[in-house]
């Protein structure tokens, strides 16, 4: 086994490409006002291809990455919400809504012009590392079969259970009493608009989230991602094809292995391998690595059983869009 260069279902720009056999990932730039599932929709309609994904949902509010995965790339949405996620967010204080955000019903007032920036800063502290959180009621966790925004709708008072997050960094870009301006990032599950809210609690005034930015989910980063308005043009005379990222672009910081004839017809039956590792290396029960054809073809996501035993947690041979 070995870290080594990636292989790709790819295809040559300006080339013609079946739909049939699309797989892949479009980094999007979510604009406000969609929801994530509208993007997903718009992709699906403008490609052709029928299994279309995404990984991350953003509120509607919220705008950034949306990473949108396309064929048999949608089998990867879980290692990509596993990802570290970066995100700029806007956090006005003194105002406390019941979603948490700008689009909620006022539930609190209070003046924020006294809070200094050396309390903001303190407030914070406690909401770094591994930390116990409440999501909103108005989310789409479902209790007892139903989302949750659903319930509060009702009238309902059901609440999700905490539960723990990790929050990598926390710092602040701006503050101009009563709006506080942060940099996130954080692990999976996290809720921005229910740090917007418990910062506001722990500061005695009350807060809610305003404006949502997705700088990152993974290796994805704003930066690098086409506009809604230049990817609907795209859609529409076929050039979107060359935005199209390999399914494997979501794994290029685990090990990769490259597979013989012989074990590559094991992992088209769903047998496991038995891998040696190189020189030094050293690998974990629970493990997954990316595995590769002699030719550089991405064939499977490989989990690691024993010591040198590898089992196939996901096979991309022979798959369609």
């Amino acid at each position: 086994m070995e870290q080594g260069t990636r292989g790709a279902e790819s295809h040559v720009p300006g080339s013609p490409l079946p739909v049939s056999s699309l797989a892949g990932i479009l980094n999007v730039d979510k604009p406000a006002g969609w929801t994530s599932f509208d993007v997903v929709a718009f992709v699906r309609r403008g490609s052709g291809v029928r299994r279309v994904g995404h990984a991350g949902t953003l509120d509607p509010a919220a705008t950034g990455v949306l990473p949108i995965l396309l064929g048999p790339a949608t089998r990867l949405a879980q290692y990509l919400v596993d990802t570290t996620k970066v995100y700029d967010a806007t956090i006005e204080l003194g105002r406390e809504t019941d979603t948490y955000d700008a689009d909620g019903a006022v539930v609190h007032r209070a003046d924020a012009s006294h809070v200094g920036r050396e309390a903001v800063e303190a407030a914070l502290s406690s909401f770094r590392g591994e930390i116990e959180q409440v999501p909103p009621r108005f989310s789409a966790i479902k209790r007892l079969g139903l989302p949750l925004y659903k319930r509060a709708r009702r009238g309902e008072t059901v609440e999700a259970p905490p539960r723990r997050v990790r929050v990598d960094r926390l710092d602040i870009i701006s503050y101009d009493a009563p709006v506080l301006r942060v940099e996130i990032e954080c692990g999976k599950g996290f809720y921005v608009r229910s740090l917007a809210h418990d910062v506001g609690a722990s500061l005695g005034v009350g807060g809610c989230l305003t404006a949502l930015r997705r700088a990152r989910v993974g290796p994805f980063r704003v930066e690098d991602a086409v506009s809604f308005d230049t990817l609907g043009r795209e859609l529409a005379s076929g050039a979107w094809l060359d935005r199209l990222l390999p399914p494997d672009e979501v794994l290029l910081g685990w090990r990769a292995a490259i597979l013989g004839e012989a074990s590559a017809q094991r992992l088209a039956h769903g047998r496991s391998l038995l891998l040696q590792p190189l020189p030094g290396v050293v690998v974990s029960a629970g493990e997954r690595c990316r595995a590769y054809s002699a030719g550089g073809d991405f064939l499977a996501v490989l989990r690691c059983a024993a010591p040198q035993e590898w089992r196939p947690e996901k096979v991309f041979l022979a798959q369609s869009a």
